[in-house]
C-alpha cells in the first residue's frame, strides 16, 4: 500500500521509507496484520516549535518520524534546559509505554516541520482488542529484544550498545561540557532511564554497558560529574 504520510507532508518535508508496520516491534505479522497497524496509526504533521510531549508526562504514546528533525531535551534542577540528542526521520520513540506506567524523561519539540505516524496508549489498544494476535507478538517482540540486549552471549549486541551510549555522552558533554586535560568534564545528572530512553535499551543493559566503559577507561564518573575520554585521547 501507499504511504498515506505522504499526503500530509507535501513536497516540503522529505519522508523515510521505514513505516510503521515494518518495525522490529511488529516483526513476523502477516501482511494484513501490518497493513492494519498503518491504517489505524495516527498522523500528525506539525510545525517546528511544537512541543510533543513534555518531561514528566505520562508516557503514553509511540511513534515514528516520518519526516523532519525532533529534539530531546531535559531540564535539570536548576532549571538548566539541556539538549540530549536530535532524532531523525526514520527513528521510533515511545515503545516503554509498552512495558508499564511511566514519565517521559525527556521533553520532544519539533526542530522542523515533522510528520510522525503512531498510536497513543488508547488507540494502540483498541488495536489490539481488534486484532488480538498482534498484541501476542508484540509481546514477543519485546521480549526478544531484551534477551537481545542483556544475553551474556550476545557481545556483538553488548558492544554495540556500548558505542551507542558512548556516542550520546560524547554528544552530550561536547555541548554542555567543558574540555580539560583530561578529557570532556561534563556536571549534569544522568540516570539510567534516561540514557536507556535515548538509547533505546532496558535500564539492565545500560549498567552493563557503563560498567564496561568504566573498565575501558573511556568513561568516569564521581556523583553527578562525568568524565569522558574522546577517542582521539583514547
Amino acid at each position: 500500500m501507499d504511504c498515506l504520510c505522504k499526503r500530509l507532508a507535501g513536497d516540503d518535508i522529505e519522508i523515510s521509507s521505514a513505516c510503521i508496520g515494518s518495525l522490529w516491534l511488529f516483526d513476523s505479522l502477516s501482511r494484513a496484520e501490518k497493513e492494519a497497524i498503518a491504517l489505524a496509526a495516527h498522523r500528525r504533521r506539525l510545525p517546528s516549535g511544537k512541543i510533543i510531549f513534555h518531561q514528566g508526562e505520562a508516557a503514553n504514546q509511540m511513534f515514528l518520524i516520518k519526516g523532519g528533525r525532533i529534539k530531546l531535551s531535559k531540564v535539570t534542577e536548576e532549571g538548566l534546559e539541556i539538549t540530549l540528542d536530535i532524532r531523525k526521520a526514520g527513528d521510533f520513540l515511545g515503545e516503554n509505554m509498552l512495558n508499564q506506567d511511566v514519565a517521559f524523561p525527556v521533553t520532544a519539540t519539533c526542530l522542523t516541520d515533522a510528520v510522525l505516524c503512531g498510536f497513543s496508549k488508547t488507540g494502540f489498544e483498541e488495536l489490539i482488542l481488534a486484532h488480538p494476535n498482534i498484541g501476542l507478538q508484540v509481546i514477543r517482540n519485546l521480549s526478544r529484544r531484551i534477551d537481545w540486549l542483556t544475553s551474556q552471549v550476545g557481545s556483538i549486541s553488548r558492544s554495540n550498545l556500548e558505542e551507542r551510549l558512548y556516542r550520546v555522552l560524547v554528544n552530550v558533554a561536547r555541548e554542555h561540557g567543558r574540555q580539560n586535560q583530561q578529557g570532556l568534564l561534563l556536571d549534569m545528572p544522568l540516570t539510567h532511564e534516561d540514557l536507556g530512553f535515548l538509547v533505546g535499551a532496558h535500564r539492565v543493559s545500560i549498567t552493563r554497558a557503563m560498567k564496561a566503559l568504566k573498565q575501558a577507561g573511556r568513561v568516569m564518573q564521581q556523583g553527578q560529574v562525568w568524565l569522558i575520554k574522546p577517542e582521539e585521547q583514547l
